[in-house]
């Protein structure tokens, strides 16, 4: 992995760290847009069968980056990066 791109995850796991709920709303937002997208092209579902599985999807969407912010959560608490950026804060 070159240098470039652990930057860039380093910095797309910084926003994610700041802006929590922003990242989980638009993952289940895209999440559920493309469930019904999916589900509106199988023509053999009802209307409200399509509904409940876009919502599904997208609920266990939002599980897993849930699990995902939490683990990054539990990473800066391990290593320290969030006290010193709340001390950095102050």
């Amino acid at each position: 992995m070159s240098a470039d791109a652990k930057t860039q995850i380093e910095s797309l796991r910084k926003w994610v760290v700041d802006h929590k709920l922003r990242a989980v709303g638009s993952l289940w937002l895209s999440g559920i847009t493309g469930s019904i997208a999916y589900n509106w092209s199988r023509p053999n579902m009802k209307p409200s069968v399509k509904i409940i599985h876009a919502r599904l999807h997208a609920q266990a969407l939002t599980l897993a980056a849930l699990a995902g912010a939490a683990v990054v959560e539990y990473y800066d608490h391990k290593t320290g990066a969030k006290a010193a950026r709340v001390n950095a804060d102050h």
